[in-house]
């Protein structure tokens, strides 16, 4: 069964600093991609930025670009996004996925996902 635990969501303020952690399970990891979208209220689920199985990294989202990076450690089945100078605008409902392969940007593509962490950023 394969299952994809994200976390590491809170709320910070405008400025700070999270990390958030994508953990998998039962899928050969190093074969797969991860890929990070959010979703806020009312909102579609966006791509953020995504990185690939042999650990290439995704052109960002341009809203994203500068203050947020991915990394995996295949030791540990586990992917990161490190978000820096966070926005209010950054408030969403954070999901990883995963597919086989390479990064896409669209969720379509993506077989696998998590149930989500909860950033707030406040003003």
């Amino acid at each position: 069964q394969v299952q994809l635990v994200e976390s590491g969501g809170g709320l910070v303020q405008a400025g700070g600093s999270m990390r958030l952690s994508c953990a998998a399970s039962g899928l050969p990891f190093t074969s797969y991609a991860v890929g990070w979208f959010r979703q806020a209220p009312g909102n579609s689920r966006e791509f953020v930025i995504g990185i690939s199985w042999n650990g290439g990294v995704s052109t960002p989202a341009s809203s994203v670009a500068g203050r947020f990076t991915i990394s995996r450690d295949n030791a540990k089945n586990t992917v990161y996004l490190q978000m820096n100078n966070l926005k209010p605008e950054d408030t969403a409902v954070y999901y990883c996925g995963a597919r086989s392969m390479n990064v896409d940007t669209m969720p379509a593509q993506y077989k696998y996902w998590g149930q989500g962490t909860q950033v707030t950023v406040s003003s």
